[in-house]
């Protein structure tokens, strides 16, 4: 089914069935990898507050969560600019700290962040991502626990707006080219 947002049309690409399935599935792996520990998961809004939610959910051991508001997104485009206007208030040092992202996509965001997070030497860092598209990434960043690979196209859904709106669909939808 073809949906409209603003003045773009999307079509289904991953639905909601899929996206549970792999949060479970990352979900588990990290209950297995911070047995005996207390990660903390830094969840990045806007986008990440979705899958944020629902891998928290799946996180049996004893856990923290906290969020933090950075943004380089404008409509369809990445800006390349990293804006931050949450602050985390959590110490870091000597902790176990999980990045939630709903997407990496060029890498600018976490490239830019993670070296503040680095500065506060938590004991270990890793990355948690619904998606990742390769074939934009302009950074060196890798993803510890991925949901999904995608190629280099808009989504929407899930978390991903276009211009603000979308984020409330259940499933992932890719925008139809014309």
């Amino acid at each position: 089914m073809i949906i409209q947002v603003h003045d773009k049309q999307f079509e289904p690409y991953i639905s909601a069935e899929q996206i549970n399935e792999q949060i479970n599935k990352l979900g588990s792996q990290i209950n297995k990898d911070y047995v005996g520990k207390v990660p903390l998961f830094i969840a990045i809004l806007n986008g990440s507050f979705i899958f944020a939610a629902d891998l928290f959910k799946t996180i049996t051991i004893e856990a923290e969560i906290s969020f933090i508001k950075l943004a380089s997104y404008k409509g369809t485009k990445s800006t390349g600019n990293v804006i931050t206007s949450i602050g985390l208030d959590e110490a870091l040092k000597n902790r176990h700290v999980v990045i939630v992202e709903d997407i990496v996509d060029t890498g600018k965001t976490l490239h830019q962040f993670l070296p503040q997070l680095i500065n506060q030497q938590p004991a270990s860092l890793k990355i948690a991502a619904l998606l990742h598209k390769p074939e934009a990434l302009k950074f060196p960043i890798s993803v510890d626990y991925l949901g999904f690979e995608v190629p280099n196209k808009f989504l929407l859904g899930y978390g991903l707006d276009y211009d603000g709106l979308g984020r409330n669909l259940k499933e992932i939808y890719q925008l139809v080219e014309t």
